[in-house]
């Protein structure tokens, strides 16, 4: 995907709130220690260093939602990232995503208050979590 591709479903995943733009996009992916994964209407960016993996972030067009997309891809960046650990950060009140990360292994290890933004609401909390990864082997 073109980071204007990235953009557009970055934008159409996390509605209202601001997804990232082409240029941000553009940034991440020429640094060394970033990887891609795709699907059609979905995709992960996850960056690993050393022996740690962070799951930068997941979107899922509206439209592919409950498909297996996000799982699938969770089961690939995990097998695949070289990292004995992997951490992400997620919204507390997407409780959606937080049974995704469950699923493959994540805890809750950390929160940070008022983090995300919301346009229409109150600061929302970012919950962090961690996982054991097991390079090479597949949830």
């Amino acid at each position: 995907m073109t980071p204007e591709a990235l953009a557009r479903l970055h934008g159409e995943a996390f509605s209202p709130d601001r997804g990232w733009t082409a240029v941000e996009f553009s940034e991440l992916l020429t640094q060394p220690a970033m990887r891609l994964f795709e699907r059609p209407q979905a995709f992960a960016l996850v960056r690993s260093v050393a022996d740690e993996a962070e799951l930068l972030t997941l979107a899922v067009a509206p439209a592919a939602r409950r498909l297996g997309l996000a799982d699938a891809l969770m089961r690939e960046w995990m097998g695949k990232v070289p990292a004995t650990s992997a951490f992400l950060e997620v919204s507390a009140d997407n409780h959606a995503a937080q049974a995704l990360y469950e699923k493959h292994g994540f805890a809750v290890c950390g929160r940070r208050r008022a983090y995300y933004a919301r346009p229409d609401r109150a600061y929302v909390d970012a919950l962090l979590m961690r996982a054991a990864l097991t390079f090479g082997q597949t949830r």
